[in-house]
Order: structure tokens, then C-alpha cells, then sequence
């Protein structure tokens, strides 16, 4: 894949960046793909049916508002995405067990961590246009995401 810096040099403000400190806690690092969402609050039940279903390479981008209150995703749900077939996934909110998910050949970046289990109500949105960061997330579009940060086709 072609670094994010020299993407934006090529593609300049066809490109969205976003502009939040998002960690890195998958075993990949560098990883795009089409963007599939789920916006939710800290409820993962979403997340987990989501990542369980066919990603045939996409990046899942989950708005859980920035908040760090609970994990919306855990090393069960994020070993399910690797075996369904995701590149990666991009997290407005914390995860857990982020030990073992290094260990995972999978893209995920987070804002951070937090042990704490998140509910399993269902309560959210798949697939909807979600904005954060300054950045619109259209499903669909193509994330693109490595050391430095993450872009997004406009």
C-alpha cells in the first residue's frame, strides 16, 4: 500500500484527513479498504454481528462518540473480524484486550483502552453516514490508514 503522506501528496483535497490522535493496537498497521460503519454508544452488540458477516477486505468505522467509558471491541470480536475476511477497523472510542489484538493479523486503531465490557442492547446504526473528527465516513468510500493516520475519499 502507498503511505497516507504520499497519498494526500498525490491526491491533496480529494482526500479527507482525519485529525485525531488514534493509537494503533492491531499486528497491521497499514490496511484500507472500502468503509462499511456502525454508529453506536457504548453497546457493541452491532459491532460484534457486523465483524461476524463476510468483510470481504473492508474497514469498519465505528462512532462511539469519542467516549471511553466502555470498549466496543475485545480481542473475541476482533479475531471474528479476521476470520470473516476484514482489513481493519477504525474506532471513535476504546477497546480492550489490547495485548492479544496486537497479536491479530488486523488493522485497528482506537483512541484507547478500557477494560470495562460495553452493553449488548443492539441500540444503533449500520451503515450510516457518520461524522467525526471533521470527516464524513460514506459507505463505501475508500479508507486508507498506516502509522501516520488515516484518509478517506471524499
Amino acid at each position: 500500500m502507498t503511505s497516507t503522506a504520499d497519498l494526500y501528496d498525490q491526491h491533496g483535497d480529494a482526500l479527507q484527513s482525519l485529525p485525531l490522535p488514534l493509537r494503533d493496537f492491531g499486528g497491521v498497521t497499514a490496511f484500507d479498504g472500502p468503509i462499511r460503519t456502525v454508529r453506536c454508544f457504548q453497546d457493541n452488540q452491532l459491532v460484534k454481528q457486523l465483524l461476524a458477516s463476510p468483510g470481504d477486505g473492508s474497514v469498519l468505522v465505528i462512532d462511539g462518540s469519542g467516549s471511553l467509558g466502555t470498549a466496543l471491541m475485545g480481542d473475541l470480536i476482533a479475531a471474528s473480524a479476521v476470520e470473516n475476511g476484514w482489513a481493519g477497523v477504525v474506532i471513535h472510542g476504546a477497546i480492550r484486550d489490547s495485548t492479544a489484538i496486537g497479536r491479530l493479523p488486523l488493522g485497528v486503531k482506537a483512541l484507547g483502552t478500557n477494560p470495562r465490557k460495553s452493553a449488548k442492547d443492539g441500540v444503533g446504526e449500520v451503515d450510516a453516514v457518520l461524522r467525526f473528527g471533521d470527516v464524513v465516513f460514506r459507505p463505501g468510500a475508500r479508507l486508507f490508514a498506516d502509522e501516520d493516520g488515516v484518509l478517506v475519499e471524499r
